[in-house]
């Protein structure tokens, strides 16, 4: 059977338009004795590797999106939007202040409560400290929490 140069060409751009992607998975064996895995050939030279994976992706010409109309379709955001928004954000940070402040005082007056109270068998300090030390780190993580809101809110106003 004769080919035709014609059909011959066209056939040709036909699968032109289907751009295949074949992947290959090496893994190679290091000096040391531990495996690399790569997928780039050139890792691979002087190396003991065998081929693990390999995989042919075709993609079609109409899975392929343009690039040019992302930007255009992104919608924009308002200035009354955006002040909306960090207005949401400042009042939820203040209540979130606010809890923690109050959680602050609740561990404090834990704290000074436990700190007055002796049990007979605690005859060594270190075991007062062991005992108290839950209340000291509740107190504390309540100090870093409120530090953290004052700082973001005092970046919501740069």
């Amino acid at each position: 059977m004769r080919w035709s140069i014609g059909w011959l060409l066209g056939l040709g751009v036909a699968l032109q338009a289907y751009a295949q992607q074949v992947t290959e998975i090496y893994k190679c064996i290091d000096p040391s004795g531990r495996p690399l895995y790569t997928s780039d050939k050139r890792d691979t030279a002087g190396k003991q590797c065998e081929l693990v994976s390999r995989q042919v992706n075709v993609v079609s010409p109409q899975s392929r999106k343009p690039a040019s109309s992302s930007a255009a379709a992104f919608p924009k955001e308002s200035a009354a939007d955006r002040a909306n928004a960090k207005e949401r954000q400042r009042e939820i940070l203040e209540k979130e202040l606010v809890t923690e402040e109050r959680l602050l005082a609740r561990a404090r007056e834990e704290l000074a409560a436990q700190e007055s109270v002796r049990t007979g068998e605690e005859h060594n300090y270190a075991r007062v400290l062991e005992r108290l030390q839950p209340y000291r780190d509740s107190v504390q993580t309540h100090e870093k929490n409120i530090e953290a809101l004052r700082r973001e809110l005092a970046n919501l106003y740069r």
